[in-house]
């Protein structure tokens, strides 16, 4: 912004100096360098509430000292560039006549030659005089669209600080900038400030220029991904009339893709044929393919290990092609191990901008406590972007298993149709403080062979609440689920519910509470679990937390209290990393007769 380029040169803040210049053109001549000594900042007894604050928290010479600065010419460049700083500040408060004064070791700052070299910095005294405060006299800018909102403070007589006018004239230059005036500018402006009444005159004149339409996406930085697949994915509307969110769009779409380290779009200079305007994309390609691992450990399901394999721009349309593996229940109570195999593919901006088309594989072959599994599955589908924090999904899915429970050893073969519905407000994904997340699915299924036909409906909702500040956070958790449609017996076991474990009731053995199916345990086709924490930091990186988990199974589909309950209780840790927290919780039963003893959690991320 430039409003008060001229300004500033017409109405400065001077300087009183009582040090005479042949004193001040002497060559200070202590020796050695030493930290500054003495720093003082001070103001008029009757000043303005909090403008002393606002100084001393601005001053350069503050920060130099704050930082141990001991050299005597960084220390003089500190105090050259505090009247410009401070006089900033002046005027961001409205104040346009102030005095300020800077002395190194008594003499004024401003008047040491610039080619002096000082041996010694001791004491640098800042005092300020900033006068009275200006009002707005006239307070105009034009002309205005009819959806242009301005800051209250820009009218007659209200405080004249050079942030407000800067703010309005931003505000008036958005308005435009929304209804298609993407080369708004400021064609004239007068400011006049009246130091005999302490008034700012500001007449500020705008030149919308015409109504702009979208022209050409033009991509830049040499990258791999085809140029119709980078159109596509920014979904630009090229031709129709400008939006600042519009751009704001395709900037994230691309950043969403994976495909690019960075993007930036940025408009050009002059407009285009039949007032069109090209927008230019700076892409630089992220690494083309990643891999990762993680590690989770607890003393029921003993250690699991997982990895993953990802190529993010596999056929040069940004396609991500990951390929992940998980192996638990590693050294665990169970008698053999668990693993899945999975591969995905998907291609951004198949059926429009903001959808993403998928392909999925997967093998997995499950010794869970309440039933055994192997099964393969197939899915087909697509997720879409729906908002900033709304994400949707729907998919067609054919799977076949082998099972092994409560029930005896059957084959299933289901046809499935999951939708979802993601509804995400947190302040972070891994280490949340505020906000809120709401997870919603709702998976119709066929049954082909061996099973019967229903539907499985699951809900998790966690909401975060900072208690004063992100020191201390509560955070709550409501889990439920249900089946309709199949009977308990009718139904695939990896479709039922259980409870226990780190993800629904720590304290309890994982998966120990389902519903008693003549003389064995299957699991439920309700579900109900509410978990609380409240996390404190006790340093930058330690938090300690305590929480409590309360579960419900039941044969019903839909609760009816004829279940049971358990609940868990404990304690826990967290170091943060640059990856998320590290948890360590440890907790005990405190209802139920599922089991009894101590159970240990470790993993990366809260709870929930």
């Amino acid at each position: 912004m430039t409003i008060f380029r001229s300004f500033l040169a017409r109405c400065c803040v001077g300087f009183r100096s009582t040090v005479s210049g042949a004193l001040a053109a002497l060559i200070l001549s202590a020796t050695g360098a030493a930290a500054l000594e003495t720093f003082t900042l001070t103001l008029p007894d009757d000043s303005e509430d909090g403008l002393e604050r606002k100084l001393r928290a601005a001053s350069v010479v503050r920060q130099a000292q704050g930082d141990g600065s001991t050299d005597p010419q960084d220390l003089f460049a500190a105090a050259l560039a505090e009247y410009r700083r401070l006089t900033e500040v002046l005027y961001a408060n409205g104040y346009y006549s102030g005095v300020i004064n800077v002395r190194i070791d008594g003499r004024e700052a401003a008047l040491i030659p610039a080619t002096a070299r000082l041996q010694a910095v001791r004491s640098i005294a800042i005092s300020i005089t900033p006068g009275r405060p200006f009002t707005f006299g006239r307070a105009e800018i034009r002309p205005l669209p009819q959806t242009a909102t301005l800051p209250e403070g820009f009218r007659a007589g209200a405080r004249a600080g050079a942030q407000t006018v800067l703010a309005t004239s931003a505000a008036a230059q958005t308005a435009w900038r929304d209804a298609g005036h993407a080369k708004v500018r400021v064609s004239t402006q007068d400011l006049s400030a009246n130091h005999a009444t302490n008034r700012l005159d500001v007449t500020i004149g705008l030149n919308p220029g015409p109504v702009v339409r979208f022209g050409s996406l033009l991509p830049e930085g040499g990258t791999q991904v085809r140029p119709t697949r980078i159109h596509e994915i920014a979904g630009l509307p090229v031709g129709q009339e400008f939006s600042p969110a519009e751009v704001t769009k395709a900037a994230n779409r691309l950043r969403r893709s994976g495909a690019f380290r960075s993007v930036a779009l940025s408009e050009a200079d002059t407009l285009g044929p039949d007032n069109t305007l090209d927008i230019a994309a700076a892409l630089v390609d992220a690494p083309q393919r990643r891999f990762g691992a993680g590690v989770e450990l607890s003393n029921q399901q003993g250690l699991q290990l997982s990895g993953f394999w990802l190529h993010r721009n596999l056929f040069g349309g940004a396609e991500r092609f990951r390929i992940e593996g998980e192996i638990s229940d590693i050294t665990g109570s169970g008698n053999e191990i668990d693993y899945r195999l999975g591969t995905r593919l998907e291609r951004p901006a198949s059926f429009g901008p903001d959808t993403t088309a998928f392909l999925r594989f997967d093998l997995s072959s499950e010794q869970e406590p309440l039933y055994d599994l192997d099964a393969v599955e197939l899915g087909l589908g697509a997720s879409r972007i729906l908002s900033d924090h709304l994400t949707g999904s729907v998919e067609l899915a054919f799977s076949h298993a082998r099972t092994t429970d409560a029930f005896g050893t059957r084959d299933f073969t289901l046809a499935q149709l999951p939708l979802s519905l993601d509804w995400d407000q947190r302040s972070s994904e891994l280490n949340p403080t505020t906000g809120h997340l709401v997870k919603a699915s709702f998976t119709p299924y066929l049954g082909l062979a061996g099973a019967e036909s229903g539907g499985q409906f699951k809900l998790d909702s966690r909401l975060y609440r900072s208690l004063g500040n992100d020191r201390l956070v509560a955070a709550g958790r409501l889990q439920f689920g249900s089946v309709v449609g199949s009977s308990l017996a009718g139904t695939a076991p990896d479709f039922l519910f259980q409870s226990g474990g780190g993800g629904t009731v720590r304290g309890q053995p994982y998966q120990s509470l389902g519903v008693a199916s003549g003389g064995s345990t299957s699991g439920g086709r309700s579900f109900l679990g509410l978990s609380g924490e409240l996390r404190a930091k006790v340093s930058d990186s330690i938090s300690l937390v305590g929480f409590a988990d309360a579960g419900y199974i039941g044969a019903e589909s839909l609760y009816d209290g004829s279940g049971n309950w358990h609940a868990g209780a404990g304690l826990g840790l967290r170091y943060d990393t640059s990856v998320g927290p590290i948890r360590l919780d440890v907790a005990a039963p405190i209802s139920g007769d599922t089991g009894d003893g101590v159970q240990v959690y470790i993993g990366i991320g809260q709870a929930f």
